[in-house]
Parts: structure tokens; sequence; C-alpha cells
């Protein structure tokens, strides 16, 4: 339990900081073509994954990911 609660709240500051400072990951990442095209720019990219892995950590923490993923499961027909 423990170690869920401190992998959601790692996740959480790592997508922080993928949407406060989005130049950072991209000096390190680079530009996505496929997002400059159709997102709007690579930066509103990385700040998604940011949001993303937020919602993941927060799901983590409170332990809901099990659910998620096997409601996911049974809409794709695996469960």
């Amino acid at each position: 339990m423990i170690g869920r609660i401190i992998l959601g709240a790692v996740l959480c500051v790592i997508g922080f900081y993928f949407v406060k400072k989005p130049h950072i990951f991209l000096d390190l990442g680079g530009s996505f073509a496929f997002a400059d095209k159709w997102l709007g720019g690579s930066r509103g990219f990385y700040k998604l994954i940011g949001v993303v892995l937020i919602m993941v950590g927060f799901l983590a923490i409170t332990g809901l990911h099990v659910r998620l993923l096997t409601w996911m499961a049974a809409a794709m027909g695996g469960g």
C-alpha cells in the first residue's frame, strides 16, 4: 500500500513538471512531428503527457487503477 502511494506521488510530481516546465523535456526528448502538425506543438504534447501522468498517479494513490484496467479490459472484450 505504501509503495502504491509513493509511486503515485512520484508520478504526480513528474507530471507536474511536465506541465510546469515542458521546455526541459522538449530539450531532452526533442520535438514530435505529429504533435507539431496535429496538436499545435510539442510543448502542448508534453503538457498532455503531464496531465495523463498526474491522473495515473492519483489513480494509483487511491487504488482505482485496478478498477480502470479491469473496466478497459472488459470493454475491449478481454474480460
